[in-house]
């Protein structure tokens, strides 16, 4: 099988890591230059974007953009991971009502300061967190700057051990089991995410989302093109000479390309194909990625 270029939006089962999944899709593909757009916990589910051949050089762009989850919080239980994988620390009754936990839930939509869970994949001092944490090890995190644009309450279970499910919309880098642990402190008592399931990650939703069976069945059929892949930036389309000059990495100037917006641009060919994606630096465009061969004619 030849190198493929391109994206493909997986739905994620639980009981894998979002590296078994690149591992699968090497295998599926027969290739292994293959990334993935944000990491997702082994009892996760949901939207995974993985990245094929030059396609990984673009996954920054996939993975900086806005995420969409549900989950269900459980008020009553601490565990040590913040979710169900771990172990119970504390077990009490917080028989609290669905008006207190909307009226709660309303105290975290905007801009945060988050601190990153020890479970994280983030790194401190070269290592993992979730490293570390193995190891028996905490490490002082310091808090990151996140936003949540929504947060509503979907459902509730009542009862000395209720549960929440939530929806949250939200900026890249925001932690959900650390935002039920916040929910349930914010009630007076512990909680922990009991499930997640990554509904979207930037323009690309569940709906489009394929299961690994069926990806394996047949690759080819699932393959977003890396144009496609780019469908969330502003998109510049450019003639045969300005195809070539960013086939070699030009710097253009602001008004070269007809756009509106402040960037990132997909920069597209006039069949539509994906050349590179560009950024404005200082007081011009400058190449962030480059697909396009340099020998490419433009035509």
């Amino acid at each position: 099988m030849t190198v493929s270029d391109g994206l493909v939006v997986v739905d994620k089962p639980a009981g894998f890591t979002s590296h078994d999944i690149v591992a699968k899709l090497r295998k599926a593909f027969g290739q292994k230059r293959v990334g993935h757009a944000g990491t997702l916990d082994p009892d996760a589910t949901g939207v995974l974007l993985v990245g094929l051949g030059r396609v990984t050089r673009l996954l920054r762009f996939l993975q900086e953009t806005t995420k969409t989850y549900r989950g269900t919080v459980s008020f009553g239980v601490a565990t040590d991971t913040l979710d169900a994988a771990g172990a119970v620390l504390e077990r009490r009754p917080m028989p609290v009502t669905e008006s207190e936990v909307v009226a709660a839930s309303r105290r975290f939509v905007g801009d945060l300061q988050q601190v990153p869970p020890m479970v994280s994949a983030l790194k401190v001092g070269g290592r993992r967190l979730h490293e570390l944490a193995r190891a028996g090890e905490e490490v002082e995190r310091k808090p990151r700057a996140v936003r949540i644009d929504r947060f509503e309450i979907e459902g509730f279970e009542p009862g000395p051990f209720p549960c929440a499910t939530v929806l949250v919309e939200c900026s890249s880098g925001t932690y959900i089991r650390s935002l039920a642990a916040d929910l349930g402190a914010a009630l007076g008592g512990p909680a922990h995410l009991s499930a997640l399931r990554r509904l979207r990650v930037g323009s690309f939703t569940i709906d489009e989302a394929h299961p690994l069976d069926e990806i394996e069945a047949d690759p080819r059929s699932v393959l977003v093109t890396p144009a496609e892949a780019m469908r969330g930036l502003e998109r510049a389309i450019v003639d045969a000479e300005s195809a070539r000059a960013v086939a070699h990495g030009s710097v253009f100037s602001i008004g070269a390309f007809d756009v509106a917006g402040d960037g990132p641009y997909a920069v597209v060919d006039p069949q539509g194909a994906l050349l590179a994606v560009y950024e404005r630096r200082g007081a011009g465009l400058k190449p962030a990625v480059v697909l396009a061969p340099a020998n490419a004619s433009g035509s």
